[in-house]
């Protein structure tokens, strides 16, 4: 069967399974759950998966599921992933009451187009066609959130890190695949949407902060407190002073939130905890930026008397999309969605541990405009079901077909041609290096 027929075929398959995947994403939407906890959302990729015959493996970070589609011969394997977790925004009208969760990240939707292409490779019975392997991954823990119950779990063992890929890539869960692809929706005001190949984006590193100074009467005796509070409004204010010292080409950002900034206000707070990232465009920035923060959040202690403890962990690195993939993905999303509604944008500013993974193996991250409001907003909401539920799988699918037909040779010339920065043995000891408080 020629390219061109397996590809129709697979889009007919697609848009026969059209309103499977529209119910699919609408279930996993109206239960969201948080990273590492996200059980009953596992349990619903793992039923589809074994409805269609397939094999699953389960456990992989807590909650990822994984199978594997085997074609005439397995020359190479590509994955495609979807994220099972939520995030938190409790003024979304669909949030979870309990918990905050929202799926106004879209992972609902990713989900969706992960199962679309598995739920087409079967129906179209394709895979006797292609020289490859396609690996269908359900993957935990994207949004790096709940910093503070996360440690917790790397404190009793259960997980060595933060993100999920992260825990994954530790766990050797892509020893088996030489390239990894996936879409992430995004809102966009072009009616027909719009799909974008996907940019560089920056890494980043957590950061746990405590102040710490004494109590003592806010209005009695305030000479014999120190002020943790006023510790940590300096800190902040310190690294506001120096953001004049990051570079453009850096996208440099700090953005940290107060967990907790005292107790009852006639009490001088003596304890003052702080979360944040450092993030930018890459290592070498994030090193000596994070640095320089450093220095100016323990300055605010200083400043007072009191002091300051810095716990830095181990963040996303920055992604880097493989070039000669990325253009297999912008030929078939021109075929789809127009030329004329394909592009690329400059450099994200946000980080996705896709960037970790793009540092092992060839991968590729666009961002499909589907959806109106904001990435992460209140006002998020899914407004083209065409571009999320169709087009979008329709181009991932004719790109895994481009890259294992033909004895794989497309999939064969990226592998060959890509560099790895890190083995999974140097990436632990990476980001195990960051958690001792090595400098990088």
């Amino acid at each position: 069967m020629t390219r061109d027929a397996l590809k129709q075929r697979v889009c007919e398959a697609i848009r026969a399974r059209r309103s499977d995947i529209e119910a699919i994403a609408a279930n996993i939407f109206s239960e969201p759950e948080l990273g590492y906890k996200e059980q009953k959302t596992s349990a619903k990729v793992k039923k589809i998966f074994e409805e269609m015959g397939q094999t699953c493996e389960t456990g992989w970070a807590i909650t990822g599921v994984k199978t594997r589609m085997k074609g005439a011969r397995s020359l190479k394997t590509v994955a495609l992933l979807g994220e099972l977790d939520a995030i938190v925004c409790r003024e979304h009208p669909h949030a979870d009451p309990a918990t905050g969760a929202a799926h106004c990240c879209g992972h609902h939707i990713q989900i969706a187009n992960m199962l679309a292409v598995a739920w087409a490779f079967k129906d179209a019975g394709i895979m006797n066609e292609l020289d490859g392997d396609v690996v269908f991954f359900a993957v935990p823990a994207e949004e790096y959130v709940e910093i503070d119950y996360r440690s917790k779990l790397r404190e009793a063992g259960t997980i060595r890190y933060l993100g999920g890929k992260q825990q994954l890539i530790a766990e050797g869960a892509f020893d088996d695949v030489d390239m990894a692809m996936q879409m992430h929706a995004h809102p966009t005001a072009n009616p027909a949407g719009y799909y974008n190949i996907g940019a560089s984006s920056n890494g980043f590193i957590g950061k746990l902060i405590t102040y710490r100074g004494r109590a003592a009467h806010a209005a009695g005796s305030p000479d014999k407190g120190i002020n943790a509070l006023n510790a940590a409004m300096l800190g902040v204010m310190g690294v506001n002073a120096i953001r004049e010292r990051f570079r453009e080409k850096d996208y440099v950002r700090f953005h940290p939130i107060i967990n907790a900034g005292g107790d009852l206000v006639n009490v001088i707070p003596d304890y003052v905890t702080m979360e944040s990232y450092t993030r930018a465009a890459s290592v070498e920035a994030l090193a000596a930026c994070n640095k320089d923060i450093n220095r100016a959040l323990r300055a605010g202690a200083d400043a007072v008397g009191a002091t300051c403890e810095i716990k830095d962990l181990p963040g996303y690195l920055p992604l880097r999309p493989d070039e000669t993939l990325r253009g297999v993905l912008r030929a078939n999303a021109e075929a789809v969605f127009g030329a004329q509604n394909v592009g690329i944008s400059e450099h994200n500013a946000g980080s996705t541990e896709m960037g970790d993974v793009s540092h092992i193996m060839p991968v590729v991250h666009p961002w499909v405009g589907c959806v109106k409001g904001v990435l992460h907003g209140a006002d998020f909401e899914l407004d083209n079901t065409d571009a999320a539920f169709e087009k979008s799988p329709e181009v991932l699918a004719m790109t895994i077909i481009d890259l294992l037909c033909d004895n794989a040779a497309l999939a064969q010339s990226i592998c060959s041609s890509f560099k790895p920065v890190l083995t999974r043995e140097s990436y632990c000891r990476f980001l195990d290096d960051i958690a001792a408080g090595k400098d990088l």
